[in-house]
């Protein structure tokens, strides 16, 4: 469903200088780098928060401060081009917020050099016309993202502002922070700091899960806020409530770089929200949408849209025969992509009992991938495949004629986005078990 999402906050572009590194300086033990003509320009702070939201399929507006520089007209031409709203945009006689990163042809960061002015971004500002701005747009806005970099845009008061405004109409404002003026978030919806900055800010321990849960606590009683969801980098997030807590775990992922990762996790929590998730999965797709983002390098908008038709189907495919081949090629033939969850080895023993499986999840997902029709095979370790269906977020769910509709595990949820079930019917004669009675009798 579209919705629209207001990110009000700290506007900044993000520089890549590019090139090869052959030697080291003999001035200094320093490598020398052989620029390549051309930087590559990508939106960071707010802005990579506004195009996150855009390629999850939402509408976003931005509102903050931007120079009368060459760098401010290049931010905004990507951003409209992205077809952000930028009419809530305000242009000072300041700096444009740039970070510019000097990088070697193994994607080696050697230098980053930051250009900003925050003391003069905070006294130029023009805090009262973005409150007009706002008070225009409010109505058409479904949710409101703070992105607090603590650059001088959001100032205490300001913030305040657009937290009552927001109550006044019920919007619901999730606010990623890193101030330890906490009074500045008092009365947001959801408050979303990493665990380095929940330490900074409540000055509490958060090296476990209890600690984190602690520290969340003490943040929720001081800002009133209903939730605190705190990143923790490889080991997940943890999302908090006033009652119990939920530790979401990260998949295994080679992280390249984690630039922007936090701004993902924010703009795809509220993009799941308006897709009519509850918190918890809105918050597990952030988490899906977050480790995409530091498996590449960069700053960069996460797209979990895709225009292809993801077609999902899950089994235990223990002793692959005719009868799983024709269902896959069925499957396939519903869409553009067929992936293909399998249970683990100890998962089947629990559906199937001792003597099962045959052939290891390993020997499994190798001969269902030399299948031309099977795109991807994942193995799950849960009994249910549900999980994994809420990463996928597949468009087709396909499970055999054995089944009805309303028993599909993953049905409700992929309705939420308009997706659907389909249920394909079996060869008949053909099933493992049937296979492995042969063969006992034989």
């Amino acid at each position: 469903m579209s919705g629209k999402i207001l990110v009000i906050g700290d506007m900044m572009l993000d520089i890549y200088c590019a090139g090869k590194v052959k030697r080291i300086s003999p001035e200094a033990p320093i490598p020398i780098l052989n620029r390549n003509k051309e930087s590559k320009f990508v939106p960071g702070g707010a802005c990579n928060v506004a195009m996150n939201v855009i390629a999850s399929g939402h509408e976003a507006c931005i509102a903050g401060v931007i120079g009368r520089d060459s760098y401010g007209d290049t931010l905004l031409s990507i951003l409209n081009t992205a077809g952000a709203d930028t009419s809530a945009v305000q242009r000072a006689d300041i700096d444009t917020i740039t970070k510019t990163r000097f990088i070697s042809d193994n994607n080696q960061q050697l230098l980053r050099v930051d250009s900003e002015d925050v003391k003069d971004i905070a006294e130029k500002a023009d805090h009262s016309r973005i409150l007009d701005d706002i008070d225009r747009l409010i109505d058409q806005t479904d949710i409101i993202i703070l992105s607090d970099y603590m650059k001088g845009t959001l100032s205490a008061d300001f913030c305040q502002s657009v937290i009552m405004k927001a109550g006044e109409k019920g919007i619901r404002v999730l606010a990623d922070i890193k101030d330890p003026d906490i009074t500045k978030y008092k009365g947001a919806w959801l408050l979303k700091p990493n665990r380095s900055e929940l330490n900074a800010i409540t000055g509490m321990s958060v090296d476990t899960s209890e600690d984190i849960e602690k520290a969340a606590g003490f943040l929720m009683e001081k800002t009133g806020c209903d939730y605190v969801l705190t990143t923790c980098g490889s080991d997940g997030m943890v999302l908090t409530d006033l009652h119990n807590s939920h530790h979401i775990r990260s998949e295994s992922r080679t992280v390249y770089d984690v630039t922007g990762a936090g701004d993902t996790v924010i703009a795809y929590l509220a993009a799941g929200l308006l897709d009519g998730l509850d918190i918890d999965s809105a918050a597990e797709l952030s988490e899906n949408a977050a480790e995409v983002a530091v498996s590449r390098f960069g700053t960069t908008a996460v797209s979990m849209n895709h225009k292809e038709t993801l077609v999902f189907t899950n089994g235990c495919f223990d002793i692959l025969h005719a009868g799983h081949i024709r269902y896959l090629q069925e499957a396939r033939a519903l869409g553009d992509r067929l992936i293909v969850g399998i249970n683990s080895d100890a998962s089947v023993r629990r559906l199937k009992g001792e003597g099962r499986p045959v052939n290891t999840a390993e020997d499994r997902a190798l001969m269902l991938k030399a299948l031309a029709c099977v795109d991807e095979v994942y193995v799950f370790d849960e009994d249910t495949p549900l999980e994994l269906i809420k990463k996928i977020r597949p468009d087709i769910i396909v499970k055999g004629g054995d089944y009805k509709p309303e028993e599909v595990v993953g049905k409700d949820f992929v309705e939420i986005y308009g997706g659907r079930v389909e249920i394909m019917p079996f060869t008949e004669g053909k099933s493992t078990t049937s296979i492995i009675d042969r063969i006992k009798n034989s």
